[in-house]
């Protein structure tokens, strides 16, 4: 009996450009795009890599998001507390579970709703590029812009009073810091936990005008109420649209100060940025782990048969990298249009706060090279400390000039 071949093993390491996904991604997406790995704990699961793959499993029905069943990949442990049904956040959610309360906050983040808060964000950002200015010619980016301008944006959108920010940014920062430790970030989830709580019971007596007290409305008149499955949802609305958007203000940054010729193409036509957050978002894939799977039936996809009961993960780097739908897919291009990426998911578990992303950063990037045209990296990408956990790539620190 021959042997069978090692699997790879996953997560794997990234290549010496800090924007490209490891360059195994593509070595399988071209002879093996269905493939199984080893995951860090043992167990094993499928990589699904090409980008007609990809969408073919997210757009499955027998494709579960369950985190709670045996065959669900796990890359870092799942703390007892969050099996509990209620603390459930609806990424791990199958209909009609999901769509039950997804539609509870679907309204809060049509193109309509989204676009009222421009002019906040736009203060918020002019608030902290200013600061930037003031304070000479460096600054650490990610410090300034980066964490500071989600977080003020997600609080005006739960409804978070400004007395709380401190606290409220304070326990993010710990989530989100390069030095954290998994103690510190698993205490700092259960105090996010107990603040929204708090913040929550608040709103269950007196609603105002906010994300949180409609959602909290809107649970009551299905006389179904559970705080904890509010915090729930609020806490995945804090992770997707706080941490996401940190990330890809910082890399975002940095891609575009290490390809000078597409900083001075959206320098020259600012109409470009819009298109150009797109191209970013495809090209640097941030969050291309968040789409673990177990197959509930056996699902023939790409030559190979995955067995239900099986875990699969659709790397969505792979498949924003794949040429076959963008041509020189490897390259910068802030003219291309990118739109078939899928840097927020696909199907039914497609990013609920994309909107609003999208908004930010081009307002971020919008501002920044209108007020700081001649920003420029002050440090050798070589000493940048990139986060790379595996569920979320991003840089901690930028230090810039002008």
């Amino acid at each position: 009996m021959s042997e069978q071949p090692e699997l790879p093993t996953f997560p794997m390491e990234r290549g010496k450009c800090p924007f490209d996904p490891p360059p195994q991604y593509g070595e399988l997406r071209e002879t093996e795009p269905v493939s199984q790995a080893t995951l860090r704990n043992g167990s094993t699961a499928w990589l699904v890599t090409s980008h007609e793959h990809v969408r073919q499993i997210l757009a499955d029905p027998r494709v579960s998001s369950d985190r709670q069943l045996p065959g669900c990949p796990r890359l870092i442990p799942v703390p007892p507390a969050m099996m509990n049904p209620s603390m459930r956040p609806l990424v791990a959610m199958d209909p009609p579970e999901h769509t039950e309360h997804r539609r509870m906050v679907t309204a809060e983040f049509t193109v309509k709703r989204i676009q009222g808060m421009r002019p906040r964000i736009q203060e918020i950002v002019d608030e902290h590029i200013d600061k930037m200015l003031a304070g000479g010619g460096t600054a650490d980016l990610v410090a300034a812009l980066a964490r500071p301008v989600p977080s003020l944006v997600i609080c005006e959108l739960l409804g978070v009073p400004y007395e709380l920010h401190h606290d409220f940014h304070r326990i993010s920062e710990v989530i989100v810091h390069g030095d954290s430790t998994p103690p510190m970030i698993g205490a700092a989830i259960m105090e996010l936990r107990k603040f929204l709580g708090e913040l929550i019971a608040v709103k269950e007596q007196d609603p105002g005008e906010d994300l949180l007290s409609r959602l909290v409305v809107r649970y009551q008149e299905t006389g179904e109420y559970d705080r904890e499955r509010v915090i729930s949802t609020a806490q995945i609305l804090l992770n997707a649209g706080h941490e996401t958007t940190t990330s890809m203000i910082g890399l975002g940054t940095l891609a575009l100060l290490e390809h000078p010729e597409q900083l001075a193409a959206l320098q020259n036509d600012p109409s470009l940025i819009p298109g150009a957050v797109d191209e970013l978002l495809r090209y640097l894939s941030i969050a291309d782990m968040a789409t673990f799977r177990t197959a509930t039936e056996d699902i023939e996809i790409g030559g190979k048969v995955i067995p239900a009961g099986e875990g699969l993960i659709a790397l969505g780097a792979a498949a924003n990298r794949d040429s076959s739908v963008f041509p020189d897919a490897d390259t910068l291009d802030v003219h291309r249009n990118p739109r078939q990426h899928v840097a927020f998911g696909y199907g039914i578990h497609q990013c609920l706060g994309q909107n609003l992303g999208r908004l930010e950063l081009e307002i971020v990037f919008t501002t920044l090279l209108s007020k700081i045209p001649g920003l420029k990296l002050a440090a050798p990408v070589e000493s940048l400390k990139f986060r790379s956990d595996g569920l979320l790539y991003g840089i901690y620190s930028l230090p810039v000039s002008w």
